[in-house]
């Protein structure tokens, strides 16, 4: 007998527990609204402009993200530095970022000469300061991004964001009908909200790294919502008199197997990445492992709930349970008339 994740015949009342699941997302929408005013939007310099820098130290080197930190904050008087270890541990190197351009940051104030030399100077001196602090280290690379190249990014991202979610509404559509397709877009919507909050709550950085697990979301968030929408149509077309909320109940738990095992084996592989693939890819595998958890729930407590409601209005789901009050009137009276 072949092993099943989930068995036949199982019946779990999804769709009843709509309202605590609405309740749930909404607490957390509302919390990441209440920590935006107090702690702010986080942006890396790929949206708010800055400068990164990779250092590497000599074998033998102990050097550490905090006593980096400490001679940047310190010596140097840069504010708010991002330090991260880069590539393998025994590598010992380090990715540096801070907001503002290095010829200003370390100068104090924009340059009259030539930026190119002046900057070069500048980058010795970094690289002295922490020598002297840590010890032998050599400058790898040196990146600015300035202010308007990141504002073009941010708008290009929300732009990127905006014609998936319009083209998947048309998919949606075409592929299903009109009822359907406002479930799918509020899903995915609801999905890169709840994983772009829970960044805002913990304090983390936006980037493109996150931009390009946000669009990666949206697709997989879609995957799974299409699967489920898939099997009510079909029920919805072969039981026509059941109440549509046993359908959409009958239709997810028939899937239930299929979602978790396509959930259960991205996660695994994000999992992975997330542990193993180092600090530089921690980021998109969180966001992506958020995005993973929250597509999946919102595919069924979602999805299927603004699909009930939108039947339910204007469908014939409306229809349907107008002739089955109709039907229980009539019975009533009935009784009443033979009492």
């Amino acid at each position: 007998m072949p092993w099943e994740i989930v068995k036949p015949g199982t019946h779990i009342d999804f769709i009843g527990k709509r309202r605590i699941a609405l309740a749930l997302s909404a607490a957390l929408l509302l919390a990441a609204v209440v920590a935006i005013p107090m702690q702010g939007i986080r942006l890396g310099i790929d949206f708010a402009g800055g400068t990164e820098v990779q250092l590497a130290f000599a074998p033998g080197v102990e050097a550490s993200d905090g006593a980096i930190r400490d001679v940047l904050t310190g010596a140097l008087e840069i504010d708010e530095p991002s330090v991260v270890r880069y590539g393998e541990e025994g590598e010992n190197a380090f990715l540096v970022k801070f907001p503002g351009n290095i010829n200003e940051v370390l100068e104090g104030e924009p340059t009259d000469g030539d930026a190119d030399v002046v900057g070069r100077d500048l980058i010795v001196s970094l690289q002295k300061a922490i020598q002297g602090a840590i010890g032998t280290v050599s400058i790898e690379r040196v990146e600015f991004v300035g202010p308007r190249v990141g504002e073009e990014l941010r708008r290009d991202g929300l732009q990127s964001l905006l014609f998936a979610a319009i083209a998947i509404l048309i998919y949606i559509a075409l592929r299903f009908n009109t009822r359907f397709a406002p479930g799918a877009i509020v899903a995915v919507i609801h999905d890169l909200c709840i994983t772009a909050g829970v960044f805002v709550i913990l304090g983390m950085e936006f980037d493109l790294r996150i931009l390009a697990a946000m669009l990666a979301i949206l697709g997989y968030s879609l995957n799974d919502t299409i699967i489920i929408y898939d099997r009510i149509r079909e029920n919805m077309e072969l039981h026509t008199s059941v109440d549509l909320p046993v359908v959409l109940n009958q239709s997810v738990n028939q899937t239930l197997s299929r979602t978790i095992l396509t959930s259960g084996t991205t996660l695994t592989a994000l999992l992975a990445l997330y542990f193993l693939g180092g600090p530089v890819i921690q980021p998109f595998a969180f966001a992506m492992i958020l995005g993973v958890l929250v597509g999946t729930y919102s595919s069924i407590y979602i999805a299927a709930p603004v699909l009930l409601w939108l039947e339910r209005r204007y469908g014939h789901g409306a229809a349907h349970e107008q002739a089955e009050k109709a039907k229980k009137q009539k019975a009533r009276e009935r009784k009443q008339a033979r009492a």
